[in-house]
């Protein structure tokens, strides 16, 4: 019986691993031309957020077959502002054709978390003093290497700057609180 499960479970494994290289073999899209379709959402989200949140390039990461880009907020939202800015993110995500897939209702960090008909998955988190993270992850494409993201970011960051700092920008709206 363990042999016959131990038999099962590598064939099982080897059919998953398969189908992994035969779904990245198939798409017409290599890594680059993802991260640009990343960029593409990214962009259109923030160019809907009125009025509008400043942000820089998070850091893209590359896995075996998929691509990570990042945007990080620097215009502090208000625990009061919180909900309306994950209200507006998921309107236009709807408003987009894209597909709600969770809530984190959490007071202190929300997020939300959609999908395009594509396959590219994305979020929206609230984390440390009211600093907002857009997140879109690839679904499996043919490797290639992956340039630098060409949207300029609409925030600066200190050229020395190891790290991105906590948010910075006060938005009479955004960071106001409703005391």
């Amino acid at each position: 019986m363990k042999l016959y499960l131990r038999t099962l479970a590598l064939a099982l494994t080897a059919g998953i691993i398969s189908m992994g290289c035969t779904e990245q073999e198939e798409s017409q899209l290599d890594m680059q031309d993802a991260a640009m379709r990343s960029d593409a959402i990214l962009d259109e989200v923030l160019r809907g957020i009125r009025p509008e949140v400043r942000w820089v390039h998070g850091f893209t990461s590359t896995g075996m077959c998929e691509v990570t880009r990042r945007r990080v907020v620097m215009t502090k939202i208000s625990a009061e502002r919180r909900g309306s800015l994950l209200g507006v993110v998921d309107r236009f995500w709807r408003k987009s054709g894209y597909h709600m897939t969770a809530v984190n209702n959490s007071a202190e960090f929300p997020a939300i978390y959609a999908r395009t008909i594509d396959g590219y998955r994305m979020s929206l988190s609230i984390g440390g003093e009211g600093q907002a993270f857009f997140q879109v992850d690839t679904p499996c494409v043919r490797k290639s290497e992956v340039a630098r993201s060409a949207s300029p970011a609409t925030a600066s960051l200190d050229p020395d700057a190891e790290f991105i700092p906590r948010p910075d920008i006060h938005s009479d709206f955004w960071s106001a609180s409703e005391s």
